[in-house]
């Protein structure tokens, strides 16, 4: 277990910097261990100055070997300066293993304000662990005891992966979420194994190895996983276990084979990137895939307002486009559709404000995802699913300051469609440009659902018919609008941007749409 150890005492160490809320509760633990002589050992939460300004937990007797003590705390004072301070009275040395300290209004060690916001998205599915950092993950990292887990040097990035969110952890997270998961293996510098052990652990029961240790960590029932990821961005010489392409594909089929024999079940995405890579894959690999991962990310923020929202769905309709010329020139296709798993989207530009990737988005990038919403939506016979990267900070649709969470203006975007737009596309006919319009009806065929996108600063009154079906003349309208392009949000302060909702009738041959917005109508049909 890592640990400080603090001689000579009286002493102690304290971290600093902690954002303290008045009259809010804090809980965790320490674990300890050192001399006899060291205790008793003071464990302070500290909001200023004096006696009178911090709440302590005392541990009276200290023993050689580790010991873990609950922490329970209420905050006297708001502070951005607050302190932990671990403090011996007496004159022995003593060790810390750990100590955690969060709200205790946390879920499962989960900040209950972003997960409040994550329950508002509803997104359908999520992947995990990603991501470059996939490639040179061993997931038995982040099993167990987390006070017992190795931190490691980030394979990919900057900084330590402290283990403290494995498998369990993701599950617990989707279960809560009411969300399906999509775990990635390690095809990278992990090997066949590693995987079959992960996929154990995930669905195996109780009479399996794997599944006998998710047992003993307290999950008995094995998880279902369907969804499962073999590798990321393999094509890439900056990821961890890259190798040639020809070399690649018998890898992955050696996985394939090894994870579709140990559970049938499962569904399998490849790694792909339009171009030779996919080409290949779909070619010798076609029979060890259920979809064709393919990633992108718009990184060009001097382009004009037009040209910056275009990105997105210029790059949508261009994998629809070479994935549907594949399917008509290779052989092993023939009589199947491989569709594709975008499961890496977004825009990736700017400053790092939230942490490293942490870039700020922007109403001018919500113009841009709404807009490739749409071309998804005219392309879904060839889009499986598109899980927009990433969700919370790391070029996130969330944002959080140290006390609060906020919707980015691209993540209101992606809740206005999960929960408003239609399922079931309808041909939209004519020229409306510079807008950008998609259709779709509803699940249940009890109204239209038509989203507008305006990228210019210009209003619009746009001609609209509907055939084929009925309108009652009642319906709703959803926009996210304002006058300013680089418009965005900031956790814990009021939202510039936002989802404004009225009533509609109509239409009556026309709509009105507003510069700089995404309009998304709801119509009901008779």
């Amino acid at each position: 277990t890592p640990c400080v150890r603090v001689a000579g005492g009286p002493g102690g160490i304290a971290q600093e910097g902690l954002r303290l809320i008045k009259g809010k509760e804090y809980v965790g633990r320490v674990i300890l261990a050192g001399d006899a002589a060291a205790g008793p050992v003071d464990v302070r939460l500290v909001w200023g100055e004096g006696e009178s300004a911090r709440a302590v937990v005392t541990v009276d007797a200290l023993t050689g070997a580790f010991a873990k003590r609950p922490l329970r705390f209420t905050a006297g004072a708001s502070t951005d300066a607050g302190r932990l301070e671990i403090v011996a009275r007496g004159t022995g040395a003593f060790r810390v293993g750990t100590v955690s300290l969060m709200p205790a209004d946390n879920v499962h060690g989960m900040r209950a304000d972003t997960l409040a916001l994550l329950r508002e998205l509803d997104a359908p599915i999520y992947r995990w662990p990603g991501g470059n950092f996939v490639s040179g993950y061993d997931w038995k990292d982040g099993i167990g005891d987390p006070d017992k887990r190795p931190p490691r040097k980030n394979p990919a990035w900057k900084g330590v992966e402290h283990n403290d969110f494995g498998l369990d952890e993701f599950m617990v997270y989707c279960r809560e979420l009411g969300t399906e998961p999509l775990i990635v293996v390690n095809s990278g510098l992990g090997g066949v194994r590693l995987a079959l052990d992960e996929l154990e652990y995930a669905n195996g029961g109780v009479d399996t190895e794997m599944g006998r240790w998710r047992a003993e960590n307290g999950h008995p029932e094995p998880y279902k996983v369907v969804w499962w990821g073999i590798g990321n961005e393999m094509y890439g010489k900056w990821q961890l276990g890259h190798m040639p392409l020809e070399d690649y594909v018998k890898k992955h089929n050696q996985f394939a084979d090894a994870m579709r024999g140990a559970d049938p079940s499962i569904k399998l995405v490849a790694v792909g990137a339009t171009g030779p890579w996919s080409e290949m894959m779909l070619a010798e690999c076609a029979d060890h895939m259920d979809a064709l991962s393919e990633h992108f990310y718009c990184r060009e923020a001097d382009a004009g307002l037009m040209a910056h929202v275009r990105q997105i769905p210029d790059n949508v309709r261009h994998k629809a486009v070479e994935h549907r010329k594949y399917h008509e020139t290779i052989d092993s296709l023939e009589g199947k559709l491989i569709p594709i798993a975008l499961d890496e989207w977004n825009y990736w530009y700017g400053p790092e404000l939230y942490g490293q990737i942490g870039t700020r988005y922007f109403l001018r990038d919500a113009l841009g995802i709404a807009a490739g919403i749409h071309e998804m939506a005219r392309n879904s016979d060839v889009f499986l699913m598109a899980n927009y990267a990433q969700t919370v900070n790391v070029i996130g649709a969330i944002k959080t300051s140290k006390t609060a969470a906020a919707f980015d203006t691209t993540g209101l975007v992606l809740k206005l469609y999960r929960h408003q737009f239609g399922v079931t596309p309808v041909a939209v006919t004519g020229d409306f440009r510079p807008l950008d319009v998609a259709a779709a009806w509803t699940a249940d065929r009890a109204a239209l659902t038509v989203g507008i996108v305006n990228p210019t600063r210009a209003a619009y009154t746009m001609p609209i018919e509907v055939r084929g079906a009925g309108l009652t003349g009642a319906g709703r309208l959803w926009r996210i609008a304002g006058d300013d392009p680089m418009a965005y949000n900031e956790p814990g302060r009021p939202d510039t941007v936002v989802i404004a909702e009225e009533a509609v009738s109509g239409p009556g041959g026309t709509v009105e749409v507003a510069p700089l917005s995404v309009s998304l109508y709801r119509l009901e049909v008779k």
